[in-house]
């Protein structure tokens, strides 16, 4: 007897060769005697006869199926097994895991925009997480008639709806349609509401959804570019004149990108005076007559009245270039 016993045992598990599966339909209906049960972390197994779910086991290890799991089915409680007697049931393992997706726009999606007759072209990029939610409705609409059922069947059916999602959740609240990463969240949680309602029909839930990016065609780029550029020439002549007027209301001598900016004003202010002095002590005559007529025509203001630059008696201020006789 224990040599048909061992001939006749076999072994009842899902190896998840696959990965990305969320269901796997056992395809030996014929349990025999000795018959072990194994179920991985990550797994339930469910029992079925006739198509009824008999038992469901979600505690990993590994059972014998005549003294461990017969005695918890249903229907069969009482089932003996004989010679020629073998089980005939289907197991379905289920995948408790929660599974990580990537999804992509498969063509542009024209979003109406004020100026662009043929609307915006967008594409956008993200994941999303799934998981079976019911095992019962699993059973009634996939397993019945599908051996097994992948991420990639999730990613079928979310991707046929996805383009009319993103449009109608874009739409919604009147968006900058030129900066739709600044709201990718709270369009994102809208898109996962509606998946996860359309997908339970099917016993799957979708956990979470992201957007990960949204992709604009190169010559709106290229504007968004040329905007971001010419605002930062403006916030940085702003910066400049305020930098520098904090530095000299605080003093020349503290640390810092505004100090320095003075700093370095003040001393090509410095340095052209110095270069006058030296011309006139070239040209002492040159330096008499403009002396004189300096005293003709009025002491000229040491300071520039614009910028604050030591003028150093010359005619324009080396800062902003104001005449100053």
């Amino acid at each position: 007897m224990g040599l048909f016993s061992n001939q006749f045992s076999n072994v009842v598990e899902w190896n998840e060769g696959r990965e990305g599966v969320l269901f796997f339909k056992w395809q030996n209906q014929e349990i025999k005697k000795g018959s072990k049960l194994i179920i991985r972390p990550g797994q339930d197994a469910i029992f079925m006869y006739n198509g009824v779910v008999e038992g469901i086991f979600e505690d990993e290890g590994s059972y014998d199926i005549e003294s461990d799991i017969i005695p918890f089915l249903t229907t069969l409680k009482s089932f003996k097994f004989g010679f020629n007697t073998p089980l005939r049931a289907e197991v379905l393992f289920i995948n408790t895991k929660e599974l990580l997706v990537k999804w992509g726009t498969k063509n542009a999606i024209n979003l109406p925009a004020q100026g662009l007759p043929g609307g915006m072209p967008i594409r956008a990029f993200g994941t999303f997480n799934c998981k079976i939610v019911e095992h019962q409705v699993v059973i009634d609409k996939l397993a019945g008639i599908r051996q097994t059922y992948t991420v990639d069947d999730v990613k079928e059916r979310i991707i046929a709806s996805l383009d009319q999602l993103l449009m109608s959740w874009i739409a919604k609240e009147g968006r900058d349609m030129f900066n739709l990463q600044a709201d990718a969240r709270n369009i994102a949680r809208g898109i996962e509401s509606d998946l996860d309602m359309d997908m339970r029909r099917l016993g799957i839930g979708i956990t979470d959804f992201t957007i990960e990016s949204f992709s604009y065609p190169e010559e709106i780029k290229k504007m968004q570019e040329k905007a971001a550029a010419q605002s930062m020439i403006g916030d940085m002549n702003k910066y400049t004149q305020v930098a520098a007027a904090d530095s000299m209301g605080k003093g020349h001598g503290g640390g810092g990108i505004a100090s320095d900016m003075v700093n370095l004003q003040m001393g090509m202010a410095l340095g052209q005076q110095m270069v006058g002095q030296m011309n006139q002590g070239r040209n002492p005559g040159m330096g008499n007559m403009a002396g004189a007529n300096g005293a003709a025509a009025g002491a000229g203001p040491k300071f520039c009245p614009d910028c604050g630059t030591p003028t150093g008696g010359t005619k324009f201020c080396g800062n902003c270039g104001r005449q100053l006789f």
